[in-house]
């Protein structure tokens, strides 16, 4: 019986975890603003400069929720820079992570230039 209750826990575990993120239109509801630090196709770091905050978001795979800061266009994930402004919904359901739900460039060409 514990086998089978495992095995049901980690498949809904598993198909949790890799449903596209567009599949439930309810965005998280908590959400952090800042400037990307890192970047990569299951992970997103994002420090707020002004209370001194980074906090890293998983992504899932094919995660297509960029919009920008008005709404009225997409973009693909390679769109996304370290240094660009971004603002991130999110939330904690699966496991206690944070995962991205949709991910706002809150302007165009918004790089933070660097210092020489």
């Amino acid at each position: 019986m514990k086998f089978i209750w495992a095995s049901f826990l980690a498949a809904t575990v598993t198909i949790l975890a890799f449903a596209p993120a567009g599949a439930n239109t309810k965005v998280g509801t908590a959400t952090f603003s800042g400037i990307v630090n890192h970047v990569s196709e299951n992970s997103i770091k994002v420090t707020d400069t002004k209370h001194h905050q980074t906090l890293s978001f998983l992504l899932v795979p094919k995660f297509d929720q960029i919009f920008s800061a008005d709404g009225k266009t997409t973009y693909q994930m390679k769109a996304i820079k370290p240094g660009q402004y971004v603002k991130v919904y999110y939330d904690q359901k699966l496991l206690g992570a944070r995962h991205a739900d949709r991910i706002l460039l809150l302007t165009q060409g918004n790089m933070v230039k660097q210092r020489e």
